[in-house]
């Protein structure tokens, strides 16, 4: 299994640089009496050293090609459960289903692959109240946009979206020679925090997300444009908001704001 062939249609490149793992691992500060879940495990690289700190783990591999050498990797390591399933289908919170401790959540982590990055993101966001946080290996230039500010090019959909339902922060860059085969861009790693309540909280969040999504839709249109079939102008300048911006200008509580005049149109 030394020598399976990373696959193209699954977004693999496997991590093997120790430096990286390194710091990664000491980034999550894994602790015995926690739930790990690491998604694309890959080789294994990373899972190894976070299953000798805790003993036990929870891992979703996709290539089921990879589920032999895994078995035979922790075979004697503790107790490693495999699910071979689609991340994007799982449901995150089942792993907590039947645990006494309520107040158990996930700490998830991966090195996701980039193709599906930001639909997984999303995937999360709608688990996030059984996630106590994420450690993700993303592409650069995606973590910029999740930690990204108003006013910027990379201030987009994901970023409001994002720093809605968490705390980002990024916290270091990969080359691309800590992986195998190197991919074709940089990367970073990024810790993301769950809010237990949204900073600014949104009367109804499937409101929020209509709003931003419809916002981004055009980014070289204004917000009166953009949002001219959810608000008329005049809603738009009685919260103190210039119908004549760009959406990548407004910040987060605008966005909230926005939203909730449109759930009270809609109420």
């Amino acid at each position: 299994m030394k020598h399976h062939r990373p696959r193209k249609r699954f977004g693999q490149n496997f991590l093997h640089d120790q430096g990286v793992i390194r710091g990664i691992v000491a980034a999550i500060h894994p602790l015995t009496d926690q739930h790990l879940v690491e998604i694309g495990p890959g080789l294994g690289a990373l899972t190894e050293p976070l299953m000798a700190a805790l003993g036990e783990m929870d891992v979703v591999e996709l290539d089921r090609d990879l589920i032999p050498h895994l078995q035979q990797q922790f075979a004697d390591r503790g107790d490693l459960r495999i699910h071979n399933t689609d991340a994007l289908k799982f449901d995150f919170c089942s792993l907590l289903s039947g645990k006494t401790n309520n107040s158990e959540r996930l700490r998830v982590v991966g090195n996701l692959p980039y193709n599906i990055s930001t639909p997984l993101i999303f995937h999360l966001l709608g688990q996030a109240h059984c996630i106590k946080d994420m450690h993700f290996m993303l592409q650069k230039e995606v973590v910029e946009r999740l930690a990204a500010t108003p006013g910027g090019g990379d201030y987009g959909r994901l970023s409001v979206m994002v720093q809605y339902h968490c705390r980002v922060e990024k916290l270091f860059s990969v080359p691309p020679g800590a992986f195998n085969p190197p991919p074709k861009v940089h990367s970073a790693i990024v810790r993301l925090t769950p809010y237990s309540e949204p900073p600014y909280p949104a009367k109804d969040a499937a409101v929020f997300a209509r709003v931003v999504a419809q916002a981004f839709n055009q980014r070289r249109k204004t917000l009166r444009n953009n949002l001219k079939k959810l608000l008329d102008t005049s809603t738009i300048e009685a919260l103190d908001i210039d119908p004549g911006c760009r959406p990548e200008t407004l910040h987060l509580e605008q966005f909230v704001a926005l939203a909730n005049a449109v759930a009270e149109v809609n109420d």
